[in-house]
């Protein structure tokens, strides 16, 4: 299968969206394996104050057996499953990059989502590759510019790859916006290369 590519971003680092990266059958088998054979966690975070559980469910995986914190969460370190570890290696193939950790999430529904953020953790990097591959549910992907305000919206449907590079992270902030209209779950993998013998 050829693979459709398109570039997204205008200026300031990269986003490709490889639209048909994982044949319908296997992505539908690889979101029921991930969803059944994962050990979910939902951690609290704080907003504007108020702790609150995160609004859809996750799993941190990472070959060096470390944890991981963003938003001031440490979250436990699992390891790649043989699922995981397959989508991980092809996504090495397209990007040409070592991918050694992955968060993946898990969207019950449209009422589980993700609010306005970059990946700019400093242990990934100062300009980090992220491959992020979406199985189940269509959902609309948001990136806007940090400075112009500028913003570019997309669906991201089932079987597609979005490579995020270069200065998106450091210039661009992106979401997964709450809706009413998705009844469906939906799982995200985000793998990332973590700089090994970094100290949170």
């Amino acid at each position: 299968m050829q693979l459709l590519v398109n570039q997204l971003l205008p200026f300031d680092g990269t986003a490709t969206l490889y639209e048909n990266f994982l044949d319908p059958q296997f992505a539908t088998r690889a979101f029921n394996q991930i969803r059944d054979e994962s050990d979910w966690e939902q951690p609290e975070i704080k907003i504007f104050g108020n702790t609150v559980l995160e609004p859809r469910l996750s799993t941190w995986h990472n070959e060096l057996g470390d944890g991981y914190k963003y938003s001031g969460v440490m979250r436990r370190a699992q390891p790649f499953s043989k699922m995981l570890s397959e989508i991980r290696d092809r996504c090495v193939e397209v990007t040409d990059t070592r991918f050694n950790s992955a968060l993946v999430n898990f969207y019950r529904n449209g009422q589980d989502g993700m609010g306005w953020h970059s990946d700019n953790e400093a242990c990934n990097g100062p300009e980090p590759t992220i491959a992020s591959v979406s199985l189940g549910a269509t959902r609309r992907f948001d990136m806007r510019h940090r400075k112009t305000g500028e913003t570019i919206k997309i669906q991201l449907t089932s079987g597609s790859l979005l490579v995020m590079a270069g200065k998106s992270q450091q210039c661009w902030v992106h979401q997964v916006a709450k809706t009413k209209r998705v009844q469906e779950p939906r799982i995200n993998l985000t793998f990332r290369r973590v700089i090994e013998n970094f100290e949170n």
